[in-house]
């Protein structure tokens, strides 16, 4: 019985050695472009497969099968449709600036509809691909034989004009990726005749002749600096536009940036107007056309057309990113190039070309000279020749006689036996004479140019422009200074706002000086028409270029410009705040505080409703994603209650806590050590069982009042010497008296004698108030009453705004 031979392999070792044989496969044999024809290898089987069966630019269309069927079958064994797709690609003219392949029926649109299926459409070559196949059977590249052995494929093919660089590329291997922009032929194929003349210049020498990437979609690129970075190390970052003009009250786009879906484009414009996330627009269509693309945008009567694109830019993917990553395969190993190395490697691969196409011409050449020679001195001695040749017994005798009389060689005297009768007429033999000093002069023109490298690149320069000459068009894609760009915060007034949102989510901005000040006790204004049930939870006054900083329930810190919110009068409800911050499921606002700057200056103080307080670093807020950052780590059931910002630099800096029971406590904000972003902060108060937090403040004064405020309506301002400071974590002393006159405390706030204070009810009621009409009372007393209340209603904000010069006077008690 045989027994079986077993090899121990170590499990790590196997798995390694495969993973990275795979990876190889995939990076050098589908993922990423060759440097030399820029090329993936199902782009170069595609053509070659259609040079085999003549599927030339000036022949008939053939069916997209047909060639999926030669392309799978001989030279790529993988999915018809893998195949399909990639001719599809280089068909459309919004895939490749320069498409290799023409295309003739449905291969799709801009706005994402799918190709025919491959039985429907034809295709063949365009005039400019067969340059990538010119010289192809002169043994100019390297042939390796096809995945069954049955035929030969080439390694590469002698592209004559740099296609990596006007065509661009982009594939995805395993642990790297290549995403190269289209560029304009006339400017690429510039930049390498400079180079050709001036090896040792700098890539900013290039940059004079090469712009930039050009779009076959066109657009707009924004700033120079991501252009600068991929020229000079490979990578970089683009910002590429819609372009746009106005016709009367129309905004009118007629350009769309690189690989983008207009439809999708529409549908996410409809969707910020119905939301009423974009403002301005009256009417959106579509008018597009075999002339172009045209989408109209139409204004309302006051909307800004600078403020409205600065919008759709930042919510659209009329404004996108293209990151640039010149990855390509050099010499069977992937490598990052900046444009001199890939102008250099491309100038290498078409010398070894003409170089090699010279010496198949030359041996070509030499091998007819070989024979004409023979001939020429066979038309010199015909009659000796014919008598040899009939006087011999067999063609070999003849040959052998041949060769012994004249010297030829087996290959000259087997040409003068298959040489015709007619050859030996005069004119033939001047024809020969002829052809072979011909000849001659191609041979020796042929060996000077190997022998002079001056003379190769003349070839290189000249082929180059004439496909420049022939090919050549206009750059598309327009290329601006970043600093032209318009802000739209030039525009907007940084007028002094007051923010509120409600219980239920809806949130609104309203300029402050529309709430003038009144009496102490009077009635209010309406500030806010709330839905039943619902009132205001959160407000605060900012300046309308201020940022605002939103935290949840959650612990997750969101970010606003203050005009991002819609500006709406004092009685509507403004809008609902989901569609404005992408919120989780079952996540609510629940503080939010206005930032003027992100500076590392400032510390983020967060106190929860158990008592909680987090200090942390404002700059690390600075930089928020759409879908938020972790900010504070909750306990269950609790929830943040307030948060302030601190300037470090202040001296006696002092966290005031307040309870709804009335206790407060004033601690130095030294006590408070600073934390990590996310972190579950330090005890601020203790708190008894029924008791909970309802307000933070920060002291940085002795002039400071605290403003103690009731849900029932009554308030007092007490001096800050009544509040002695004590170390953190302690019962706190009764900042002011609850009770069933007074209700709990809904706020504890600092004032200054200049400051007015806002109330605000649940019913949606506003009044202003002067905090210099309160006279400053003991710290445990009842207060006054400061705004008289319906039936069931309730104080529920209460906020600090500036003084206004425009508003009215109050009497004080």
């Amino acid at each position: 019985m045989e027994q079986n031979n077993i090899i121990n392999i170590n499990i790590e070792d196997e798995m390694r050695q495969s993973y990275l044989d795979y990876a190889m496969s995939v990076i050098i044999g589908r993922a990423l472009p060759e440097i030399k024809d820029g090329l993936k290898p199902v782009h170069r089987r595609i053509l070659f497969a259609m040079n085999e069966i003549g599927n030339d630019y000036n022949k008939p269309y053939k069916k997209s099968a047909r060639i999926v069927g030669d392309v799978i079958g001989k030279y790529h064994p993988h999915g018809d449709s893998a195949v399909y797709d990639s001719i599809v690609r280089m068909a459309q003219d919004i895939s490749l600036r320069y498409p290799l392949v023409d295309g003739q029926g449905n291969f799709g649109s801009i706005d994402g509809d799918p190709p025919a299926a491959m039985r429907y459409t034809e295709i063949r070559m365009t005039k400019l691909s067969s340059f990538m196949l010119d010289d192809i059977d002169n043994e100019t590249v390297d042939f390796i034989p096809n995945y069954d052995g049955s035929l030969k494929e080439p390694t590469i093919l002698p592209a004559k004009f740099p296609n990596l660089l006007i065509n661009g590329s982009s594939g995805i291997a395993v642990g790297m990726a290549s995403n190269i922009p289209p560029h304009n032929l006339s400017e690429t194929i510039d930049a390498l005749l400079y180079f050709m003349d001036n090896p040792d210049c700098l890539i900013n020498d290039l940059m004079k002749f090469m712009k930039g990437p050009d779009f076959p979609t066109g657009g707009i690129v924004y700033g120079y600096s991501g252009i600068i970075n991929y020229f000079n190390t490979g990578r970089g970052i683009v910002k590429v536009r819609a372009k746009y003009h106005t016709e009367k009250d129309k905004i009118i786009i007629t350009e769309v940036p690189y690989m983008v879906n207009k439809a999708k484009i529409l549908e996410k414009i409809a969707e910020l107007v119905r939301d009423k996330r974009v403002e301005g627009i009256s009417d959106l269509r579509d008018e597009s056309d075999r002339e172009g693309l045209r989408v109209v945008i139409e204004l309302k009567r006051d909307a800004n057309e600078t403020i409205l694109m600065n919008k759709l830019f930042s919510h659209t993917q009329l404004e996108e990113t293209f990151g640039v990553i010149m990855l390509a395969i050099v010499n069977n190993q992937p490598k990052i190039l900046n444009l001199k190395s890939v102008i250099s490697y491309f100038i290498d691969f078409r010398k070894e070309v003409v170089v090699k196409r010279t010496l198949f011409e030359l041996k070509k050449a030499q091998a007819r000279l070989h024979i004409l020679e023979a001939l020429k001195i066979a038309a010199q001695n015909i009659d000796e020749v014919i008598e040899l040749i009939k006087m011999s017994a067999s063609p070999k005798e003849a040959k052998a006689a041949l060769i012994k009389k004249y010297n030829f060689s087996d290959i000259q005297a087997q040409a003068i036996l298959d040489m015709k009768l007619e050859k030996i007429t005069n004119l033939e033999r001047e024809q020969l004479i002829k052809e072979y000093e011909e000849i001659l002069g191609k041979v020796n023109k042929l060996k000077e140019i190997l022998a002079n490298e001056s003379l190769i690149i003349k070839i290189i320069k000249d082929e180059l422009i004439f496909i420049k000459e022939k090919f050549g068009d206009a750059r598309r894609t327009e290329i601006v200074v970043e600093e032209a760009e318009v802000n739209e915060i030039d525009f907007i007034p940084n007028d002094e706002m007051i923010v509120m949102m409600t219980g239920s989510g809806y949130i609104k901005r309203t300029k402050l000086d529309s709430f003038q000040s009144q009496h102490r006790g009077g009635r209010g204004h309406i500030g806010i028409k709330s839905k039943e049930d619902d009132f205001v939870t959160d407000s605060f006054c900012a300046m309308a270029h201020d940022s605002i900083l939103f935290l949840t329930n959650l612990g997750i810190a969101y970010k606003l410009k203050v005009y991002d919110i819609p500006e709406t009068q004092k009685q509507s409800k403004g809008k609902p705040i989901v569609n404005l911050l992408n919120l989780r499921e079952n996540e609510k606002i629940s503080f939010f505080v206005p930032v003027k700057n992100f500076d590392e200056g400032y510390s983020l103080i967060i106190a929860t409703k158990k008592g909680q307080i987090i200090k942390t670093s404002l700059i690390n807020f600075a930089n928020i994603r759409k879908g938020g950052l972790i900010a504070v780590k909750l306990r269950e059931g609790d929830e943040v209650i307030s948060v302030k910002i601190v300037d470090n630099s202040l001296q006696d800096t002092l966290i005031t806590i307040a309870t709804k029971l009335g206790k407060s406590i004033c601690s130095d904000i030294n006590d408070y050590r600073l934390l990590a972003r996310g972190a579950m902060g330090v005890r601020g108060i203790k708190l008894l069982k029924d008791d909970a937090v309802v307000s933070m403040d920060i002291l940085t004064s002795k002039d400071d009042f605290l403003v103690g405020i009731t849900e029932n309506g009554y308030g007092k301002k007490t001096t800050m010497t009544e509040f002695r400071k004590q170390n953190r974590g302690g019962s706190g002393l009764i900042a002011i008296k609850t009770g069933k006159r007074n209700g709990n405390v809904i706020a504890v706030l600092k004032v200054k004698e200049d400051n007015d204070i806002i109330l605000i009810t649940s019913s949606g009621r506003i009044i202003r108030i002067k905090a210099s009409n309160l006279r400053s009372i003991g710290r445990n007393t009842m207060g006054v009453r400061l705004i008289g209340l319906n039936e069931e209603e309730k104080v529920s904000n209460a906020i600090v705004a500036s003084a206004s010069d425009e508003t009215e006077e109050g009497t004080a008690d």
